[in-house]
C-alpha cells in the first residue's frame, strides 16, 4: 500500500473524527456550497470555530476555498481525499481478507488431520 495513500486516509481519519467537521461536511454535501456565516447560521457552531473547522479541512483537501463576492469565501466539497481514505480502507480490507482465508485454510487442514489421526487410532 503507497505511503502518500496511507498518509492522505490517516489525515482524513483524524478530521472525520470530530463530530463537528463531520456535521460541516454533511451540511455542505446536503446543500452545497457555503460560507461559514452560512454554516454558522445552519448549524449550532459559532462561526470562528466554524472558520477553524474549515481551516482544516481545507488543509486535509476535503473542501475547497473559492473566493466570491465582497471577500465571502464559500466553501465547497472535494472528494478526492475522500476516495483515497476509501482506497485504504479497500486494501486493508483485502489484507485482512487474504490473512483470514490463510487462516481458514490452515484451521481446516488441521481439523482433517485431527480427524484423520483420531481415526487412524479408532481402526
Amino acid at each position: 500500500m503507497p505511503r502518500d495513500l496511507e498518509s492522505v486516509a490517516e489525515q482524513v481519519f483524524t478530521a472525520l473524527a470530530d463530530p463537528t467537521r463531520r456535521a460541516i461536511l454533511a451540511a455542505l454535501a446536503a446543500e452545497g456550497p457555503a460560507t461559514a456565516t452560512d454554516l454558522a447560521d445552519r448549524l449550532p457552531i459559532t462561526r470562528q470555530a466554524i472558520a477553524k473547522h474549515l481551516a482544516l479541512l481545507a488543509e486535509v483537501g476535503l473542501v475547497t476555498a473559492e473566493p466570491g463576492e465582497r471577500r465571502r469565501v464559500r466553501y465547497r466539497l472535494r472528494s478526492a481525499p475522500m476516495q483515497a481514505a476509501q482506497q485504504f480502507l479497500a486494501a486493508l480490507a483485502r489484507d485482512w481478507d487474504r490473512q483470514l482465508a490463510a487462516l481458514t485454510t490452515h484451521l481446516d487442514r488441521s481439523v482433517r488431520e485431527t480427524r484423520m489421526e483420531s481415526g487412524g487410532h479408532h481402526a
